[in-house]
Protein backbone atom coordinates (compact mmCIF):
# COMPACT_ATOMS: atom_id res chain seq x y z
CA UNK A 1 0.00 0.00 0.00
CA UNK A 2 3.30 2.33 -0.17
CA UNK A 3 2.63 3.06 -3.84
CA UNK A 4 -0.82 4.92 -2.63
CA UNK A 5 1.17 7.47 -1.09
CA UNK A 6 2.96 7.89 -3.87
CA UNK A 7 -0.25 8.21 -5.99
CA UNK A 8 -1.85 10.53 -3.88
CA UNK A 9 0.74 12.95 -3.44
CA UNK A 10 1.23 13.20 -7.30
CA UNK A 11 -2.11 13.84 -7.59
CA UNK A 12 -2.78 16.19 -5.42
CA UNK A 13 -0.24 18.52 -6.88
CA UNK A 14 -1.51 17.72 -10.51
CA UNK A 15 -4.98 18.76 -9.54
CA UNK A 16 -3.42 22.08 -7.35
CA UNK A 17 -1.37 22.95 -11.02
CA UNK A 18 -4.68 22.12 -12.72
CA UNK A 19 -6.83 23.96 -10.59
CA UNK A 20 -4.62 26.83 -10.59
CA UNK A 21 -5.60 28.12 -13.82
CA UNK A 22 -8.95 28.28 -13.13
CA UNK A 23 -10.46 31.72 -12.40
CA UNK A 24 -12.16 32.15 -9.13
CA UNK A 25 -12.98 35.80 -9.48
CA UNK A 26 -16.61 35.17 -10.27
CA UNK A 27 -16.99 32.72 -7.41
CA UNK A 28 -15.38 34.54 -4.66
CA UNK A 29 -16.18 37.60 -2.75
CA UNK A 30 -13.80 40.50 -3.39
CA UNK A 31 -10.71 41.02 -0.28
CA UNK A 32 -11.41 37.32 0.16
CA UNK A 33 -7.93 35.89 -1.36
CA UNK A 34 -7.29 33.79 2.01
CA UNK A 35 -11.04 31.64 1.24
CA UNK A 36 -10.36 31.28 -2.35
CA UNK A 37 -6.50 30.12 -1.40
CA UNK A 38 -8.51 27.97 1.24
CA UNK A 39 -10.95 26.45 -1.36
CA UNK A 40 -8.22 25.85 -3.65
CA UNK A 41 -6.47 23.48 -0.80
CA UNK A 42 -9.67 21.46 -0.24
CA UNK A 43 -10.70 21.23 -3.86
CA UNK A 44 -7.18 20.02 -4.75
CA UNK A 45 -7.25 17.91 -1.57
CA UNK A 46 -10.73 16.40 -2.85
CA UNK A 47 -9.67 15.73 -6.30
CA UNK A 48 -6.56 14.26 -4.98
CA UNK A 49 -8.30 12.12 -3.33
CA UNK A 50 -10.96 11.02 -5.67
CA UNK A 51 -8.45 10.11 -8.00
CA UNK A 52 -5.96 8.11 -6.44
CA UNK A 53 -9.29 5.73 -5.37
CA UNK A 54 -9.77 5.89 -9.23
CA UNK A 55 -6.40 5.06 -10.16
CA UNK A 56 -5.97 2.17 -7.05
CA UNK A 57 -9.16 0.62 -7.71
CA UNK A 58 -8.35 0.28 -11.61
CA UNK A 59 -5.33 -1.68 -11.09
CA UNK A 60 -7.23 -3.62 -8.41
CA UNK A 61 -9.93 -4.77 -11.01
CA UNK A 62 -7.49 -4.98 -14.00
CA UNK A 63 -5.29 -7.26 -11.84
CA UNK A 64 -8.20 -9.08 -11.29
CA UNK A 65 -9.19 -9.82 -15.03
CA UNK A 66 -5.85 -10.97 -15.90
Amino acid sequence: MNYKAYIYVISVLMSAYALSGVNFDNFIKKNKALEARVLVVLLSLSLGYLITNFITDFLNVSSIIK
